[in-house]
């Protein structure tokens, strides 16, 4: 078998990754020119980077407010449509259930929809069928945490059933004759086996809240804005402030970035895990 020159990968697959790298460096330019030099001669190379940016952002306590709404937010609902996602998938797996395929494919139809086709729906769910007095969920934390739910919890099943059909049945039995409950057996012998496939599915969700806009900019006002949203703050009748715009955008890699060093081990094992059955 002819085999294929490496020079030709390390080519392809450098060019890909500038392309994929470039505007992310690009970006990080632009976050440290003052305004007079943006419009000015493009520079590649940085040679007076301008700080001012990062600590206006930074000492900017709405902003910081907004880091904190985007943390929480994101990290409750990554959270919870894992667990739900979890013992769903469990039930699909384990438990014959006439239809359950249908119930399957009925859950990804709600992530395949278009976001704007829930707004008002969710809307008029938020603000008068959820709602006792004058509270609501509208502009809430725990109302975001479930409104992403909406599509990440579908998406958790998706990743999921892969990761436990791939786990025999037979532990399960085994661990059964051994006089072991059925939470034992899920806490003990398919939760441990499953944590790939949830580490893969705990980041993936967290960074679809993190980086979701349409909905945070609709259905929350000021005490539940995220971080995404205060983009739109700084751009008014009298300018954009793109530096400023490009830190916050910088401020929002970073986390993602953190993450995904984090559990990058488990990311490949978990959407791998159950892909061959022997």
């Amino acid at each position: 078998m002819k085999k294929q020159n490496p020079i030709i990968g390390i080519v392809f697959w450098s060019l890909v990754s500038f392309l994929t790298l470039f505007p992310i460096y690009w970006l990080f330019v632009i976050s440290v020119k003052p305004v007079v030099q943006l419009f000015s001669t493009p520079e590649l190379i940085l040679t007076d980077p301008y700080w001012g940016n990062y600590a206006k952002v930074w000492g900017d306590r709405l902003l910081r407010s907004y880091m904190l709404n985007s943390v929480i937010i994101s990290t409750g609902n990554a959270v919870l449509c894992t667990i739900l996602g979890f013992f769903a998938c469990y039930a699909l797996s384990r438990f014959k259930m006439s239809g359950k395929e249908s119930i399957f494919f009925w859950t990804i139809t709600n992530r395949m929809a278009p976001p704007a086709v829930f707004l008002l729906p969710l809307f008029l769910l938020m603000t008068q069928v959820y709602a006792v007095g004058e509270w609501n969920l509208l502009d809430t934390r725990i109302g975001m945490i479930l409104v992403y739910c909406t599509f990440n919890l579908p998406f958790a099943i998706w990743t999921l059933r892969p990761t436990l059909d791939g786990i025999p049945k037979e532990l399960d039995e085994a661990a059964y004759v051994d006089g072991a409950s059925s939470w034992k057996v899920i806490t003990e012998v398919v939760f441990p086996l499953c944590r790939p496939g949830l580490a893969v599915t705990l980041i993936l969700t967290w960074v679809f809240a993190w980086n979701e806009y349409l909905l945070a900019a609709t259905l929350t006002n000021f005490n539940a804005r995220t971080l995404t949203t205060g983009l739109s703050e700084y751009v008014t009748t009298t300018g954009t402030e793109w530096g400023v715009m490009a830190t916050i955008s910088v401020f929002t890699l970073i986390p993602a970035l953190i993450v995904f060093g984090l559990v990058q081990k488990h990311i490949v094992a978990g959407l791998t895990f159950g892909a061959v059955k022997g």
